[in-house]
This record gives structure tokens, sequence and C-alpha cells, in this order.
């Protein structure tokens, strides 16, 4: 099994590799289209930045299955380890020129989440947990906030693509945060509001409808930054990141109470 660190550095990098990518492409004129729904947006980028991941994993880790938001999926050759990776997560945002994007690429070994790296390129913030040994900013270690009374919370949550035709919006949780908590935000990158949850910017963050790649690494580092991770009833995380509760911890039975069904 390749070393763990070695699995940390090359995520790293590559992380690293995307981000300037980005950083250099934002605000610049892009070809822009849809996917499953008019607000789900592809760019050149977002292509770009996973062929250049996927294409050196297949490089230096040729034995290594990857699962990929733009399509790459490619089955392992007995590893044990696969590459869950978003090359652009917030594309809504990056087309707009709104500064909320980045690059979020986690390991898992044997189906467990085991390393866990997210980019922000324009804040130069390199987030980053391996199992068991915490959670980081920049080389600098990151906990969770110490907040334990939800009313004076900062939350934040999104909306899935599909949110103008479903019954199934969110919106309702959203209207009872908004009214329970200090504040409620919506920034469009799961990755990073679960990395913000980790560093104490947020106390928590929930969502419904997403995948794995929006959570494999962002969920590593909540729980390795001593937070909680559950689905919205308060069991196991789904695999595909489904549905999604992060937070501190203090707050999370009073926001899973709020998440439940009325």
């Amino acid at each position: 099994m390749p070393d763990i660190e070695d699995t940390l550095a090359l995520a790293s990098r590559l992380a690293r590799e995307a981000g300037a990518v980005q950083r250099e492409r934002y605000e610049t004129e892009l070809r822009i289209g849809t996917k499953s729904a008019p607000v789900d947006l592809v760019t050149e980028v977002d292509r770009r930045c996973e062929e250049l991941i996927a294409g050196a994993l297949s490089q230096e880790r040729p034995a290594d299955a990857i699962l990929a938001e733009e399509g790459t999926s490619r089955s392992g050759r007995g590893s044990g380890w696969l590459w869950v990776i978003d090359p652009l997560d917030g594309t809504v945002n990056y087309a707009h020129g709104y500064p909320r994007f980045c690059v979020s690429i986690g390991a898992e070994h044997e189906g467990i989440r085991t390393v866990g790296v997210v980019y922000d390129p324009l804040l130069d913030e390199l987030y980053h947990a391996v199992r068991g040994a915490g959670a980081f900013r920049n080389g600098a270690p990151i906990r969770v906030s110490r907040e334990s009374d939800l009313a004076r919370g900062l939350f934040a949550t999104g909306f899935a693509y599909d949110v103008h035709h479903s019954a199934d919006d969110n919106l309702d949780a959203f209207g009872r945060f908004v009214k329970s908590a200090r504040a409620v935000r919506r920034d469009g990158s799961a990755a990073l509001d679960l990395c913000y949850v980790a560093s104490g910017r947020l106390d928590g963050y929930w969502e419904r409808k997403l995948h794995a790649w929006d959570v494999s690494a962002g969920a590593l580092i909540v729980e390795e930054a001593g937070g909680r991770v559950t689905d919205l009833r308060g069991g196991p995380l789904p695999a595909d990141g489904s549905r999604i509760v992060a937070s501190n911890g203090l707050v999370h039975d009073a926001m899973l109470a709020l998440l439940s069904p009325r």
C-alpha cells in the first residue's frame, strides 16, 4: 500500500496545480455549458482541472480507482484506493466571478475516508486531514468552534440543482434555521462550507442531494477537527454523501431537531 504521507503529498500537489489553473482563468471569458439543469453549470476549467488530476493519477497511481464529477471513472486494480475528486467545487460561483470555489480531493482506502485535501486558490488556503492525525489549514492545526447554543450559531446550507421543480427543496429547513439561528449563509461550495465548520468559521452545515465528490474530503476534515458528521437523522453519512449534517458536535442534536420532518 502506498504510504499515506505520499498519498497526502500527491493530493496536495494536484490540488494546488488545479487551483493554479482556476486562479489563472478566474474572471476571464469562459465556455459555459449545462448538465442536469440550467443551473448545473460546467466550464472548460472544470474539465481541464479534472484532466490534470486524473491524468497525473493514471501515471503515478495506475492501480487506484477514480470517481470524479465530470465523468472520469476508473476501476481499481486491487490497490484498495479510491480517489474522489471535485475538480472545481462551486462552478456557478466561478462562472459568475463570485470568489467562493475550490478543488476537493478525497482518497479513500477500502471504503474508509483516509485522506482529504481542499484548496481555495484565491485565499491560498489548503485544508488537509489524515484519519487519526488531525486537521490542518496551511499546516496549522484547526479545530471546530465551541459554540453550544444554536441561537448564537452561524450556519450554512445549499440547494440542489432541481430546486426549481422539486418539492424536496430544503426551503422549509432553511426557513427554520433563519428563524432560530444567529445567521445562515448559502455560499455555493459544499467542500468549503465543510472546511469552514472544521476551522470554526461556521458552527454547522447541512445539505441534501449532494454527491460523494462534494463531501469525501471535507467530511474527513470536519471529523479530524473534532466535529461530527451524520446524515439528516443522525445516522452514518451515506457513502454517496447525499444527505449531510456537519457541526462542531455541540449544536448537532439541535440541528437534527430542526431538520426532522414536520
